[in-house]
Protein backbone atom coordinates (compact mmCIF):
# COMPACT_ATOMS: atom_id res chain seq x y z
CA UNK A 1 0.00 0.00 0.00
CA UNK A 2 1.09 3.54 -0.75
CA UNK A 3 0.47 6.59 1.40
CA UNK A 4 -2.41 8.76 0.19
CA UNK A 5 -0.27 11.86 0.36
CA UNK A 6 1.71 10.50 -2.60
CA UNK A 7 -1.55 10.39 -4.59
CA UNK A 8 -2.88 13.79 -3.52
CA UNK A 9 0.45 15.46 -4.28
CA UNK A 10 0.55 13.76 -7.68
CA UNK A 11 -2.90 15.12 -8.52
CA UNK A 12 -1.82 18.57 -7.36
CA UNK A 13 1.28 18.40 -9.56
CA UNK A 14 -0.82 17.43 -12.59
CA UNK A 15 -3.16 20.37 -11.95
CA UNK A 16 -0.24 22.79 -11.58
CA UNK A 17 1.98 21.57 -14.43
CA UNK A 18 -0.79 20.78 -16.90
CA UNK A 19 -4.31 21.85 -15.89
CA UNK A 20 -7.16 20.94 -13.55
CA UNK A 21 -9.07 19.77 -16.63
CA UNK A 22 -6.31 17.34 -17.58
CA UNK A 23 -6.22 16.02 -14.00
CA UNK A 24 -9.98 15.40 -14.18
CA UNK A 25 -9.62 13.71 -17.57
CA UNK A 26 -6.81 11.52 -16.24
CA UNK A 27 -8.97 10.45 -13.30
CA UNK A 28 -12.03 9.75 -15.44
CA UNK A 29 -10.07 7.74 -18.03
CA UNK A 30 -8.24 5.60 -15.47
CA UNK A 31 -10.12 2.64 -14.08
CA UNK A 32 -9.84 3.15 -10.33
CA UNK A 33 -11.78 1.24 -7.67
CA UNK A 34 -12.50 4.42 -5.69
CA UNK A 35 -12.99 6.70 -8.68
CA UNK A 36 -9.87 8.69 -7.83
CA UNK A 37 -11.02 9.94 -4.43
CA UNK A 38 -7.84 10.02 -2.33
CA UNK A 39 -7.10 11.41 1.11
CA UNK A 40 -3.60 12.34 2.25
CA UNK A 41 -3.80 10.05 5.29
CA UNK A 42 -5.29 7.01 3.52
CA UNK A 43 -3.41 4.07 2.02
CA UNK A 44 -3.96 2.88 -1.55
CA UNK A 45 -2.54 0.17 -3.83
CA UNK A 46 0.54 1.38 -5.71
CA UNK A 47 -0.93 -0.12 -8.88
CA UNK A 48 -3.42 2.76 -8.88
CA UNK A 49 -0.56 5.26 -9.04
CA UNK A 50 0.98 3.31 -11.90
CA UNK A 51 -2.35 3.36 -13.76
CA UNK A 52 -2.67 7.12 -13.27
CA UNK A 53 0.83 7.75 -14.60
CA UNK A 54 0.24 5.53 -17.64
CA UNK A 55 -2.94 7.47 -18.42
CA UNK A 56 -1.15 10.81 -17.97
CA UNK A 57 1.65 9.64 -20.28
CA UNK A 58 -0.90 8.73 -22.93
CA UNK A 59 -2.72 12.06 -22.58
CA UNK A 60 0.43 14.20 -22.67
CA UNK A 61 2.66 12.19 -25.01
CA UNK A 62 5.34 12.09 -22.30
CA UNK A 63 7.16 8.98 -21.14
CA UNK A 64 6.10 7.30 -17.92
CA UNK A 65 9.71 7.42 -16.71
CA UNK A 66 10.02 11.17 -17.27
CA UNK A 67 6.68 11.91 -15.59
CA UNK A 68 7.57 9.87 -12.51
CA UNK A 69 10.98 11.55 -12.24
CA UNK A 70 9.42 15.01 -12.55
CA UNK A 71 6.91 14.00 -9.91
CA UNK A 72 9.75 12.90 -7.61
CA UNK A 73 11.34 16.35 -7.93
CA UNK A 74 7.98 17.98 -7.17
CA UNK A 75 7.41 15.67 -4.22
CA UNK A 76 10.79 16.48 -2.69
CA UNK A 77 9.99 20.20 -2.76
CA UNK A 78 6.64 19.47 -1.11
CA UNK A 79 8.43 17.46 1.61
CA UNK A 80 10.65 20.49 2.24
CA UNK A 81 7.55 22.68 2.65
CA UNK A 82 5.50 20.23 4.71
CA UNK A 83 8.20 18.63 6.87
CA UNK A 84 11.10 21.09 7.27
CA UNK A 85 12.04 19.48 10.58
CA UNK A 86 13.18 16.36 8.73
CA UNK A 87 15.88 18.38 6.97
CA UNK A 88 17.12 20.44 9.92
CA UNK A 89 20.07 18.15 10.61
CA UNK A 90 21.30 18.24 7.00
CA UNK A 91 23.59 20.84 5.47
CA UNK A 92 23.86 19.47 1.92
CA UNK A 93 22.43 16.87 -0.45
CA UNK A 94 24.84 14.09 0.57
CA UNK A 95 24.10 14.51 4.28
CA UNK A 96 20.36 14.27 3.63
CA UNK A 97 20.50 11.44 1.12
CA UNK A 98 22.81 9.34 3.29
CA UNK A 99 20.41 9.75 6.22
CA UNK A 100 17.21 8.64 4.49
CA UNK A 101 17.00 5.22 6.17
CA UNK A 102 18.60 6.25 9.45
CA UNK A 103 16.65 9.45 10.05
CA UNK A 104 14.11 10.51 7.43
CA UNK A 105 12.24 7.20 7.16
CA UNK A 106 12.15 6.90 10.97
CA UNK A 107 10.43 10.29 11.10
CA UNK A 108 8.02 9.23 8.35
CA UNK A 109 7.09 6.12 10.36
CA UNK A 110 6.29 8.30 13.37
CA UNK A 111 3.81 10.26 11.25
CA UNK A 112 2.55 7.32 9.16
CA UNK A 113 3.09 4.02 11.02
CA UNK A 114 1.66 1.88 8.21
CA UNK A 115 3.84 3.39 5.48
CA UNK A 116 5.70 0.77 3.42
CA UNK A 117 8.91 2.52 2.49
CA UNK A 118 11.78 1.45 0.26
CA UNK A 119 15.27 1.19 1.68
CA UNK A 120 18.22 3.40 0.77
CA UNK A 121 21.44 1.76 1.87
CA UNK A 122 24.50 4.00 1.90
CA UNK A 123 27.12 1.82 0.21
CA UNK A 124 29.81 4.51 0.01
CA UNK A 125 30.04 8.05 1.37
CA UNK A 126 32.95 10.46 1.04
CA UNK A 127 32.84 14.26 0.77
CA UNK A 128 32.90 13.97 -3.06
CA UNK A 129 31.09 10.70 -3.68
CA UNK A 130 27.92 8.94 -2.51
CA UNK A 131 26.52 5.58 -3.54
CA UNK A 132 22.99 4.63 -2.51
CA UNK A 133 21.38 1.25 -3.10
CA UNK A 134 17.61 1.52 -3.50
CA UNK A 135 15.51 -1.57 -2.74
CA UNK A 136 11.76 -1.78 -3.11
CA UNK A 137 8.98 -4.21 -3.88
CA UNK A 138 7.34 -1.54 -6.05
CA UNK A 139 9.99 -0.75 -8.62
CA UNK A 140 9.74 3.02 -8.36
CA UNK A 141 13.37 3.86 -9.07
CA UNK A 142 12.20 6.71 -11.32
CA UNK A 143 10.48 8.28 -8.32
CA UNK A 144 13.60 7.75 -6.22
CA UNK A 145 15.71 9.39 -8.93
CA UNK A 146 13.35 12.34 -9.05
CA UNK A 147 13.52 12.72 -5.27
CA UNK A 148 17.33 12.58 -5.44
CA UNK A 149 17.43 15.21 -8.19
CA UNK A 150 14.96 17.35 -6.25
CA UNK A 151 17.22 17.15 -3.20
CA UNK A 152 20.28 18.12 -5.23
CA UNK A 153 18.37 21.04 -6.74
CA UNK A 154 17.13 22.16 -3.33
CA UNK A 155 20.69 22.47 -2.08
CA UNK A 156 21.84 24.05 -5.36
CA UNK A 157 24.70 21.61 -5.81
CA UNK A 158 26.44 20.36 -8.94
CA UNK A 159 26.27 16.59 -8.58
CA UNK A 160 26.34 14.02 -11.37
CA UNK A 161 23.91 11.14 -10.85
CA UNK A 162 24.52 7.80 -12.54
CA UNK A 163 21.78 5.21 -12.20
CA UNK A 164 22.20 1.48 -12.68
CA UNK A 165 19.30 -0.95 -12.37
CA UNK A 166 20.58 -4.17 -10.79
CA UNK A 167 19.13 -7.67 -10.62
CA UNK A 168 16.97 -8.08 -7.55
CA UNK A 169 15.54 -11.08 -5.82
CA UNK A 170 12.01 -12.33 -6.22
CA UNK A 171 9.71 -9.32 -6.13
CA UNK A 172 12.49 -6.88 -5.25
CA UNK A 173 13.79 -4.06 -7.43
CA UNK A 174 17.33 -2.86 -6.82
CA UNK A 175 18.93 0.29 -8.24
CA UNK A 176 22.34 1.79 -7.59
CA UNK A 177 22.61 5.58 -7.56
CA UNK A 178 26.23 6.68 -7.90
CA UNK A 179 26.64 10.41 -7.24
CA UNK A 180 29.75 12.53 -7.68
CA UNK A 181 30.22 16.20 -6.88
CA UNK A 182 31.32 18.21 -9.92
Amino acid sequence: MMLGMVFTEFLEMVEQRFSPELADQMLSETELPNGGAYTAVGYYPHEEMQALVVTLARLTGSSVSMLVQVYGEHLFLRFVELYPQMLQHCHDAFSLLSSVDGHVHQEVHKLYPQAQLPSFETAEHTPQHLVLIYRSSRGLADLAEGLIRGCIGHYGEAIRVHREDLPGGSGTYVTRFDMTRQ
